[in-house]
């Protein structure tokens, strides 16, 4: 007789790779760009997912198009306050019991007032959606790296100055290809002497040099993605060795024409490597799967078993920011999932 599968929506786990736009629920966007009068693209108005591939110029400018047009949606504080509700109740759905939602404030900064304001809207939203849904959730502030790194020193001083209101660590975003990761070594040095962790991206959109970058120039603790560090066995060692967990997420990377399947992701790599790994969704607005379902293609295309997906979440867990008694209670429920009988 076939065993049946656990409910990988039951296994407790942390979800350390979120942007803020890219959470949102497709009908919200649909329904803010009503309100405001916003003409979305096509590709933001149909049923499915738009079709996307960003390994050239071209595809990923079309990319951040669709996210800048999504993103021109959200006006006003209660936009924030749903988007960043909505954004935990399907977190919690999917088993979720620790969120870190990553956002660059300086693109909401113009429609809520300034650079700060918008950053305490952003904090008051989730400080209220953690309070209402009992979803533990914290904020990752990102750079972009097609700006200037002294706009990115700025945001590093801000977070750290934010850090007492739910900040826990800075980021580097956008595409990989355009700016140097030295570049940026002061404002992760800022971050860093704050308390904040360093979470840069790397190894998504270039090769294993990238993740190097990130480990050599800016002390990362966490890589954004990482997975293109399965083409170098010692990269893979250094980081399996330091502990850094890659924040990996399958659905992205088929989407974005990374790898052309599921199955090409190199999981099973990198777990077996010793790589400790945060499944995690990206921006589902865009890429139409959660957090549930990067873990079913673990299981479905790479063959985890309870056992290796009960791991998976336990080092989202370990590689989160969240306190230890959090960190505890959620180890003991993928303890729990484990030993209960499906």
């Amino acid at each position: 007789m076939e065993r049946v599968p656990r409910d990988v929506r039951q296994l407790p786990k942390a979800h350390l790779h979120l942007h803020f736009t890219g959470s949102m629920r497709p009908t919200t966007l649909l329904e803010l760009a009503d309100k405001y009068g916003v003409r979305l693209p096509d590709a933001l108005t149909g049923a499915e997912p738009p079709k996307l591939r960003a390994t050239d110029e071209r595809g990923w400018f079309r990319f951040q198009r669709l996210y800048d047009a999504a993103r021109s949606c959200l006006r006003e504080p209660e936009d924030i306050q749903r988007l960043v509700r909505e954004a935990a109740e399907e977190d919690l759905a999917d088993g979720s019991g620790w969120l870190e939602i990553q956002v660059d404030p300086t693109s909401y900064a113009p429609r809520l007032g300034g650079l700060i304001p918008a950053l305490e809207v952003i904090l008051d939203a989730v400080e209220t959606a953690s309070r209402d849904t009992g979803l533990g959730m914290r904020v990752l502030v990102a750079a972009n790296r097609m700006k200037h790194p002294l706009d990115a020193r700025t945001l590093a001083r801000l977070a750290v100055r934010y850090a007492d209101r739910g900040i826990v660590g800075f980021g580097l975003s956008n595409d990989e290809r355009r700016g140097m990761a030295r570049d940026f070594d002061r404002a992760f040095s800022i971050a860093r002497e704050g308390g904040l962790l360093a979470a840069p991206h790397g190894g998504e959109l270039t090769g294993p040099a990238s993740v190097r970058d990130c480990l050599d120039d800016l002390e990362a603790t966490r890589i954004g993605h990482g997975v293109r560090a399965a083409e170098d066995p010692w990269l893979l060692k250094r980081l399996a060795d330091r502990g850094v967990t890659c924040e990996v997420c399958p659905a992205s990377n088929v989407a974005l024409g990374v790898y052309e399947k599921p199955e090409d992701v190199p999981l099973r790599t990198l777990f077996e490597a010793g790589v400790p790994m945060a499944l995690g969704a990206d921006d589902p607005l865009l890429f139409g799967s959660r957090l549930a379902a990067q873990y079913e293609i673990a299981r479905r295309h790479h063959d985890f078993d309870d056992a290796e997906l009960a791991e998976l979440a336990r080092q989202s867990v370990r590689g989160s920011a969240a306190p230890q008694d959090i960190k505890a209670k959620l180890l003991s429920g993928v303890d729990d999932w484990l030993t209960t009988a499906p």
